[in-house]
């Protein structure tokens, strides 16, 4: 998911690790099991080697694309003096442009008559350059759910996020010009492992790897996303007209997700504009993915790329500490929020108002559709679920359960005035009350 996190974790002393021993929390290969999900593993057996691995991941995501990293700094290392040589050290700047690749890159789009522009999370930083590089070539912009925002959705040539569907992929073999910028065009965009763009595809991006796969660029820039885009938007002639045939068309909801959308216009409508919302792994944000509306970059924030039950409540803390005044909602599943509901005690804790917006459907309803359709009798989905605003109230958080879509406007109103989290539970009976 391209989020730049340092882990600093103890380990068993450097004399006595994993040795099979006994010793509390011992692991064979922690530092292995942590490499496993982080794109830089580290240990430090000197003081030294601390100061050299937090800058190597400052480096890391100062000069490329941004990803976990871990430290592992055993316990005796921990107890020794710390040394001298601890200062800010220098970072190194992104990649700029090879001017011979944007100069093809312009002429390539330039010569297109059916141009599109995809927009993924690695151009949250180019805002403004993509909407100017979409305005000039007057191409429909599509979005990865990381990249929801930074074309606004309500701007006329916003498309929004609708790769998902076999229309769009055909609609993108219709183009003659693909220009993806910041993106990896992963199964996780597509939710289709055969969705693979064949043939007239420019590509812009900060990590060489993702310029060779899975897709095959005609052009390939290798460098940050606003400086390439930037150096792009001067060379792009102007056009008369644009073109956008039904495959590219906005996202309007199917009858399987119309309720779903019933509510989230709701929550839309109800939060401010500049409100950041974190979503969980839960069937209403997968709807949100394509029906909730942004116009800022970073924020709609889904863990679309692991697909992690339970990121949305520590997620949504984070932003709220991080963004200052912003509101911050976290729309999340009533199995999801339980792997870490936990955390609402720090919201309490640290008088956070995050709104927890918990759409309690009493069951995996994803998985208990992904069942039916398959035939499958649906099993071990409809676990019992606790009384969420009684535990909330435990954790001394407000909770309210609104009974209809009315309620729930006022609900969200009042919890965007008062100190602290509020948990809202939202429940399909809401819908048509």
């Amino acid at each position: 998911d391209s989020s730049p996190v340092l882990v600093v974790s103890t380990a068993l002393d450097a004399r006595d690790s994993a040795q099979g021993r006994g010793r509390l929390h011992e692991m064979l290969d922690q530092r292995g099991a942590a490499a496993a999900v982080t794109d830089l593993a580290m240990r430090a057996d000197t003081p030294r080697d601390v100061q050299d691995a937090v800058a190597r991941a400052f480096a890391r995501w100062s000069g490329g694309r941004p990803r976990p990293a871990y430290l592992e700094i055993p316990l005796d290392v921990l107890a020794e003096p710390a040394g001298d040589g601890w200062s800010a050290r220098a970072l190194p700047s992104r990649p700029a442009p090879d001017e011979g690749s944007i100069a093809a890159a312009a002429a390539r789009l330039n010569a297109a008559r059916r141009p599109v522009l995809i927009v993924g999370g690695g151009a949250a930083d180019a805002a403004a350059e993509a909407v100017r590089v979409a305005e000039a070539l007057r191409a429909p912009v599509l979005t990865t759910v990381a990249g929801k925002g930074i074309v606004p959705e309500d701007h006329p040539l916003s498309r929004g996020y609708r790769l998902l569907h076999p229309a769009t992929v055909e609609f993108l073999r219709s183009a003659d010009c693909v220009l993806a910028v910041g993106s990896e065009l992963a199964e996780t965009d597509f939710w289709n492992t055969h969705a693979v763009i064949e043939r007239n595809l420019v590509r812009i991006d900060i990590d060489p790897a993702s310029l060779a796969r899975p897709h095959t660029a005609e052009i390939a820039v290798l460098a940050d996303a606003r400086a390439a885009l930037a150096a792009l938007a001067p060379r792009l002639a102007p056009r008369d007209s644009s073109w956008s045939p039904g495959g590219g068309a906005a996202a309007t909801p199917d009858a399987g997700s119309a309720p779903l959308a019933e509510v989230l216009g709701v929550v839309r409508a109800s939060l401010p504009a500049e409100t950041v919302v974190v979503s969980d792994m839960t069937q209403i944000a997968y709807a949100g993915n394509e029906l909730f509306p942004v116009a800022r970059p970073r924020s709609w924030i889904h863990p679309v790329g692991f697909g992690t039950l339970g990121f949305g409540l520590p997620a949504a803390v984070g932003a709220r500490i991080g963004v200052g005044d912003r509101p911050v909602a976290v729309l999340t599943g009533d199995y999801g929020i339980q792997y870490t509901i936990n955390e609402l005690g720090t919201a309490v804790e640290h008088q956070l108002p995050v709104i927890v917006l918990l759409w309690n459907n009493d069951r995996l309803g994803a998985i208990h559709e992904g069942m039916a359709q398959a035939g499958i009798e649906p099993n071990n989905v409809t676990l019992r679920n606790p009384d969420f605003p009684a535990l909330a109230r435990a954790y001394g958080a407000r909770a309210e359960r609104p009974a209809s879509l009315a309620a729930l406007t006022a609900a969200i109103e009042a919890a965007l005035t008062v100190p602290g989290p509020t948990l809202i539970e939202m429940t399909p009976r809401m819908i048509g009350s």
